[in-house]
């Protein structure tokens, strides 16, 4: 018999991953939700993909595709909702949040560069510091890749269109996305007038890290930009936004487990142009409301982190700094055909901090506690609003600097019953400055109004929390909250058109005018639960439903809204999940169910959005080992989910059922 050549070497794969310290393990005291990538490959956009954790709340129930840039905030537990978002949202320790509006562009973060997130509901400030208010989502980015990691295209109804990839080498990882579609009309039926535009939408963004270890110091350098071009529904009425971002990290974490430190400086710098309009009756016309035709806004950074572990104990202490300066320029006040008002409104932002944190693990015990210090200031105010045609100041309204100091802290225990049955308990304090929008900019949404306030303070949340977990053949976990927000950043309505109001001006007929308050307290309280399992080898499951019963206690500030619930804060979200991959067929069938309780969309409880249900379905072939060809659809049933109403009860709703076709690589 002739030799037989020798076996090709095995080649061991090189992946690397951004520089990170490990956690200290504390986490588990608190009701955190992994975002797993199998989820992530299922949804085209992140956050439809956070929608699969019980108590994720997108401002309006409208996800990136549709959603105005400045409603794409995310809020945890359903305690108060807004634009804004009252979570904070990292990747890889940076902040992703807007340096202008505190919402996250979506779009600039497509899932195909993730490895996998992490939420973690109502955990206080601890290390994040300001804005982790009602919690944390904690992207993770994929290591980086020997060559195509992912690739994806696809094609759907109304002329949509997306593709996606992420590919690299060791050190290096590029990731890019762009998308575009006709949209669909928000406003259906007889209701729907002339005025009524599809919600089209473009975007792209690309994301570029490079990274190398200089013996155990590790770093690693990450730069990125978006645009995102929108059409809001209705005739003249769009958006345009862009940005980017650079992040920079040097680490030197322990060569296994807790331990080392991290430094990181990041910067983000958005740009957003967003017109509105007013509807005239019959929703058969519309005229030029405002033109915010520039919104330069840079935001910056740095965040310091030190390990240590004795025995049984672990600690970290760390400090974080953030800066935002940013100013609107918008047109507005439109006569006789054309604008004739400028304004100019803006300032700057700063908030700074420390921690402490230590977590015990001792036997069937785990303890984590830690406390927080920041400082907050809102200084340089400026609103200027002047004639066009005369360049007369008709307005000159600043405000005076304002300085706070927010204690913060948490503290939890978790008890290791049996080898798959844990028992936690946790106590926390979270806090979020207001951004430099709800501070200086007003705006309109169709003829409603809704004013700055320079001199809104930050909000805190206290809270307490417990649960129970299994860890068996079932995985899965139980638990209850109580939360108490103070000063919550509310919309309050201080009037109803027509009629002319101070600062605001005239309100048309059909509108309101609002203005943005520390409005007394929201009290919360809820229960949530999550399942996962199989039923056998081909066949995954989960399901998880949460609870949450708001109530605002409006004070002297708001008394009108005392007893109301918060606006955008359904009582049930419940959400479940199925995946089918025989071995006999290279088939994968899935398929996401979302139910969510009915909402108010206004702080009056005048407007009632309905309950809504939602189910997506997605079926894949293997044609090999890395390729697949698959067919997804959206809102399978047509469900019209409804996601807003006017004053004078128009309603208007989340996208209709959606066929899409395409194709994926996975290395």
């Amino acid at each position: 018999m002739p030799d037989l050549p020798p076996p090709s070497p095995e080649v061991e794969a090189v992946v690397v991953y951004a520089p990170r310290l490990a956690p200290l393990g504390g986490e588990a005291v608190f009701s955190a939700v992994q975002i797993s990538p199998e989820v992530l490959k299922t949804e085209p956009r992140l956050d439809e993909a956070l929608k699969t954790a019980p108590g994720v709340s997108l401002f309006r129930r409208t996800g990136s595709g549709a959603a105005n840039p400045t409603t794409q905030g995310l809020s945890l537990r359903a305690i108060a909702p807004s634009g804004a978002g009252r979570a904070l949202v990292t990747l890889d320790g940076a902040p992703q949040n807007d340096p202008f509006g505190g919402w996250v562009i979506w779009s600039g973060l497509p899932s195909e560069g993730l490895a996998g997130a992490t939420v973690v509901r109502g955990a206080g400030s601890g290390p994040y510091g300001a804005g982790a208010l009602t919690g944390v989502v904690a992207l993770t980015e994929r290591a980086t890749p020997d060559g195509v990691a992912v690739a994806e295209a696809s094609a759907g109804e109304r002329e949509s269109y997306r593709a996606a990839i992420a590919a690299g080498l060791p050190g290096v990882l590029l990731t890019a996305s762009g998308s575009r579609t006709e949209g669909y009309h928000a406003v259906r039926g007889p209701r729907r007038g002339a005025a009524d535009t599809r919600l089209r939408l473009e975007d792209a963004s690309v994301a570029l890290r490079v990274q190398h270890e200089f013996g155990t110091v590790q770093t690693a350098a990450r730069v990125s930009a978006f645009q995102v071009n929108q059409q809001a529904g209705l005739r003249g009425a769009r958006s345009n936004t862009s940005g980017a971002s650079a992040a920079l990290t040097v680490a030197q974490p322990a060569s296994e487990g807790v331990g080392g430190w991290r430094l990181q400086a990041w910067a983000r710098a958005s740009d957003l142009e967003n017109s509105s309009v007013a509807v005239a009756a019959g929703r058969a016309t519309t005229t030029p409301a405002n033109d915010q035709y520039d919104t330069p806004a840079v935001g910056y950074g740095f965040n310091a982190a030190l390990q240590g572990k004795q025995g049984a104990f672990a600690w970290e202490v760390g400090a974080d700094i953030r800066a935002a300066d940013g100013k609107e320029q918008e047109l507005f006040r439109f006569l006789n055909g054309a604008f004739t008002r400028d304004r100019t409104a803006g300032g700057e932002t700063l908030v700074y901090g420390a921690y402490a944190e230590g977590v015990l693990d001792q036997g069937p015990w785990l303890l984590t506690g830690g406390v927080r210090l920041d400082r907050s200031r809102a200084f340089n105010a400026v609103r200027i609003e002047r004639d066009r045609q005369t360049g007369a100041v008709l307005l000159n309204q600043g405000a005076a600097d304002r300085s706070d100091t927010t204690p913060t802290g948490r503290v939890g225990v978790r008890y290791e019953v049996a080898d798959d049955l844990f028992l936690r308990a946790a106590a926390y304090a979270g806090f979020r400055a207001p951004t430099l929008n709800e501070l200086h900019r007003p705006f309109r949404v169709g003829n409603d109004i809704t004013e700055a306030n320079p001199t809104l303070k930050p909000e805190t949340l206290q809270g307490v929390e417990a649960g129970v977990a299994g860890e068996g053949a079932v995985r899965w976990s139980a638990g209850v909250f109580y939360n108490l927000l103070k000063d919550p950043i509310t919309n309050v309505t201080i009037g109803v058109g027509p009629g002319t109001f101070p600062t605001a001006g005239f309100v048309p007929a059909g509108g309101t005018l609002r203005q943005r308050q520390n409005a007394g307290e929201i009290e919360a309280w809820g229960f949530e639960g999550e399942a996962s399992g199989r039923f056998s080898d081909a066949f995954a499951w989960r399901a998880a439903a949460a609870y949450t019963d708001a109530e605002v206690r409006g004070g002297r500030s708001a008394p009108q809204l005392s007893g109301r619930r918060p606006a955008q804060t359904p009582r049930w979200t419940a959400t479940a999940g199925a995946t089918f991959r025989p071995s006999e067929i290279p088939v994968e069938l899935s398929a996401d169910l979302r139910y969510e309780s009915a909402r108010w969309e206004d702080d009056l409880n005048s407007r009632r959005l309905s309950a809504g249900v939602q189910l997506d379905a997605r079926a894949g072939w293997r044609v090999t080992e890395n390729v697949e060809v698959f067919v997804a659809v959206e809102n399978l049933f047509d469900a019209k989910l409804e996601v807003g109403e006017t004053a004078d009860g128009v309603e208007s709703f989340a996208a209709p059922q959606t066929l899409r076709i395409g194709f994926t690589f996975r290395q």
